[in-house]
């Protein structure tokens, strides 16, 4: 194995707009490869144990969660979502300019897949009304049921659209369990695999290592931003399951890792089947909803699968067949390949960096792959 070009792709990161970024790669359950570029904040070089927004990294989370709880018969794939969250029973969709009854019913796979018809509109005027009842008191369950006040988008099932399906997730994960969402992780996946920094809320040591947060602007040159906070958050108490951990990369990657190695953990703790990962991992789009997903997420070679992307054209990447991970809106990636029981973790901090979608994660991607085999 030889990882130096790898090493002076991730050091030239700093020219392309990103100020510090993170890598680990693991084997097995060893690290084979670490590395670090850039500053934690200006002047400050990398230490690795920065601490990140996760974003959309969280919905890894929420897929695994929701596949515990499929394994354990507690929910099941064809379920309505009503059967765990009322409010979802008599749906709308608005239907060129007009408002009719939905002609599916919405699934637990609708929301995993995201083809449950909702938007990403977090400042809706039924959400708005939650929060003007709830406050910041207002609860993932709450604000769930406030999503559906509005008409959907497209009958459940027929279209893709990334969404606040994984959030409303998260809801049903709490009415299945009887746990908050955030409880439920951690006894049941962040505590079992040893994470020791992931969670919705941290303490204030934990707090004091975030990174600093960057944001491009129109010439993709990195604007500082705010240190702590989460658009994907509606309120204090939301534990939102599309996008609200907080953590670091050495908690982040025992999860690809124990998903690489057929379930299992570092820590000996198992977390899921082979099963269950090759269920997740299988492409389920099909027809418009795979036109949709092609269009709006631009993953070249990829389907999406229970949440993630899924590798289905081995002539675009140099990773295989089944290889699936997911990304973050500040550029964080996730990638696990159970073949070779491989599984890596990239963090930045970069809001609106659309090049690590296109760019970034790809070559990662392959350079990864190419030092694997010098």
């Amino acid at each position: 194995m030889n990882f130096d070009a790898l090493t002076r792709y991730l050091d030239r990161t700093a020219e392309r707009g990103i100020p510090g970024c993170d890598l680990v790669v693991t084997l097995g359950h060893e690290v084979i490869y670490r590395h670090m570029s850039g500053e934690r904040e200006p002047g400050k070089p990398m230490r690795g144990d920065e601490v990140y927004v996760l974003y959309s990294a969280t919905k890894l989370f929420t897929m695994v969660a929701g596949m515990q709880l499929i394994e354990r018969g507690a929910v099941r794939l064809d379920d309505p979502v009503s059967k765990y969250l009322p409010e979802y029973a008599d749906l709308t969709v608005l239907d060129g300019g007009e408002v009719r009854p939905a002609r599916t019913v919405m699934t637990v796979e609708h929301l995993m897949t995201m083809q449950g018809g909702l938007d990403y509109d977090t400042d809706s005027e039924p959400i708005r009304a939650c929060l003007a009842k709830y406050g910041q008191a207002a609860t993932t369950r709450q604000l769930a049921a406030a999503f559906v006040q509005k008409p959907l988008l497209f009958d459940p099932g027929t279209h893709f659209r990334y969404s606040l399906c994984h959030d409303v997730m998260a809801a049903v994960i709490e009415a299945a369990s009887g746990l908050r969402f955030g409880e439920y992780l951690r006894r049941n996946v962040t505590e079992p695999l040893g994470m020791r920094c992931m969670g919705f809320s941290l303490n204030e040591a934990q707090l004091s290592r975030m990174a600093s947060r960057y944001r491009w602007d129109a010439q993709e040159q990195p604007v500082e931003e705010e240190r702590i906070g989460n658009f994907c958050r509606i309120s204090e108490a939301h534990e939102s399951g599309g996008g609200g951990l907080m953590g670091d990369v050495d908690s982040y990657i025992l999860l690809p890792e124990a998903l690489a190695n057929d379930g299992v953990g570092r820590s000996g703790a198992r977390i899921l089947t082979r099963a269950s990962i090759d269920a997740m991992r299988k492409n389920r789009l099909t027809g418009d909803s795979r036109r949709d997903y092609d269009v709006l997420c631009e993953k070249r070679g990829y389907g999406y699968g229970l949440g993630v992307r899924t590798l289905t054209d081995p002539e675009t990447s140099r990773s295989p067949v089944g290889e699936f991970g997911w990304d973050s809106a500040a550029g964080a990636w996730s990638m696990i390949d159970v073949d070779r029981r491989l599984a890596a973790f990239y963090a930045q901090h970069v809001l609106n960096c659309k090049r690590a979608y296109d760019e970034f994660h790809p070559a990662i991607r392959d350079l990864i792959y190419e030092g694997l085999e010098a």
